[in-house]
């Protein structure tokens, strides 16, 4: 009789009777060799020979039907997934949560040109550090140049009108017409004596009506010029009016607007850095045409920007917190933030920032941490984690090291956390110690890492069952 046990559910017993040809006890002694022939007289095997061979057919049998067995009572055998414990040690206190994300700069600037132009010269590469009020970019300027030009030449010309009007009459001006006027009432007096004469010989008949009436058309005309010089001398006098004077003051403010706005395209074409700090991109070239409008993504087309910066001592690292860890953090927290890049080297943060709303598809919240000691080993996106802690470090000694393992792969038992591993084709249950919990998973001390954990299984597995890892044969 053979017995076969296949899981916790199926055990199976065969019986095998095998009877040899002609077993009697008084054949035993035929099984003794023979050596002195190797064969009977009618060309059969001995039977010997035929009593192995029926022995050998019995154990293949045997065999067969036992992996005939196994096959069919194996499927009874649950499958599970597994997942290797990541080996890590803590060196942070009080974690209460800790999760992943990015680093990146809290203001990115793309440097854009005010004006459409050819690019003419560039000073920067991709890295470079540079001050604020630097020359980064230089556009063509012929075109800009003239209409400025243009625009300075009437401001002038209106200030200096204007300067004209309100400074008044010179001195000269108002000789000058006192001399017309004094020459005016001369020329007057004259022709009022002519005019009396006339009068006297036009009434003794001597000389023609027509002789007195041109006399006094030249008395009356003389009359009027110096009526109109006396106003004259009496404006160049007074000055000019005072809605003159504004009408003039309005063209030199018109002037001087133009000329600001040429003076303005005329900058631009001078691009400087808006603050201190690094270059992160480069992305027009000499000879490409910049547009202050709109862009191209064609190749050769107008570029929208020229060059993108930010400021590298003023960083933080972005995260998505899931909500149900969300409330385990708070305004201000503080934590310690490692980058993948360098391990080794840790910065302190503080939760700078909080969306005010919540990612409904990917169930988050974003949140930001300042980095408040960044140094030139920190770029921006690059990988990081932040641990937050539940309270200020008093020590930096080590804690314990552990295994990180996924959130599915804990399990309640008794009032404990337990996880399964996979060992040997069993399940077997170990206990375990959270460290600090994540978004996605538990540091757990108890495991050392490497280990198969069971991360996915039915619900009833209990230390000891028989599993089948899938995947596996």
């Amino acid at each position: 009789m053979i017995h076969f046990s296949f899981g916790n559910q199926c055990s199976t017993s065969f019986v095998f009777i095998v009877m040899p040809i002609d077993a009697k006890h008084e054949d035993l002694q035929s099984l003794r060799i023979d050596r002195s022939g190797r064969g009977t007289d009618n060309g059969e095997p001995p039977a010997w020979a035929r009593r192995y061979i029926v022995i050998g057919i019995a154990i293949v049998a045997v065999l067969s039907l036992s992996a005939i067995a196994y096959r069919l009572f194996s499927k009874d055998v649950p499958e599970v997934e597994v997942t290797r414990a990541a080996a890590e040690s803590s060196d942070v206190g009080g974690t209460v949560l800790s999760a992943t994300g990015y680093i990146v700069a809290h203001h990115t600037i793309n440097v854009n040109s005010k004006v459409t132009g050819r690019l003419a010269w560039i000073g920067v590469e991709k890295g470079d550090k540079v001050k604020e009020g630097q020359v980064l970019v230089r556009l063509e300027d012929q075109e800009f140049r003239a209409s400025y030009e243009q625009a300075k030449g009437a401001m002038d010309n209106a200030r200096a009108y204007l300067e004209e009007l309100q400074h008044g009459s010179r001195p000269e001006e108002i000789q000058q017409a006192q001399h017309n006027l004094d020459e005016a009432r001369a020329t007057l007096a004259n022709d009022k004596l002519i005019l009396d004469r006339t009068k006297e010989l036009a009434t003794g008949g001597v000389v023609s009506r027509q002789a007195l009436d041109d006399a006094t058309a030249r008395f009356e005309s003389d009359q009027q010029r110096v009526n109109s010089l006396e106003k004259a001398l009496q404006m160049w006098k007074i000055g000019p009016r005072q809605e003159e004077i504004a009408r003039a003051r309005g063209s030199l403010a018109q002037a001087q607007g133009q000329f600001d706005y040429a003076k303005s395209q005329l900058d631009a074409t001078v691009i400087r850095a808006p603050v201190t700090g690094t270059i992160l991109d480069r992305t027009a070239e000499k000879g490409e045409l910049i547009t202050a409008q709109f862009a191209s993504a064609a190749a050769g087309g107008p570029q929208g920007s020229v060059v993108s910066l930010a400021d590298l001592n003023d960083i933080q690292v972005e995260l998505d917190i899931a909500q149900s860890d969300f409330a385990r953090l708070g305004p201000k927290q503080k934590g310690v933030v490692t980058v993948d890049a360098y391990p080794d080297r840790k910065y302190n943060g503080e939760i700078a920032q909080i969306s005010p709303e919540a990612n409904r598809q990917k169930a988050t919240v974003q949140v930001k941490v300042q980095v408040l000691n960044p140094d030139e080993y920190l770029r921006p996106e690059m990988n990081a984690t932040v641990k937050f802690l539940a309270e200020e470090r008093k020590s930096t000694s080590k804690q314990p090291a552990g295994a990180f393992v996924p959130a599915s792969a804990m399990h309640d038992h008794d009032g404990r956390k337990v996880v399964f591993l996979a060992f040997d084709g069993k399940a077997r249950m170990r206990e375990v110690h959270v460290l600090s919990q994540r978004s996605d998973g538990f540091l757990v001390e108890g495991l050392v890492g490497g280990e198969s954990v069971i991360s996915k299984g039915p619900q009833d597995l209990k230390d000891g069952d028989s599993i089948k890892i899938k995947g596996q044969s």
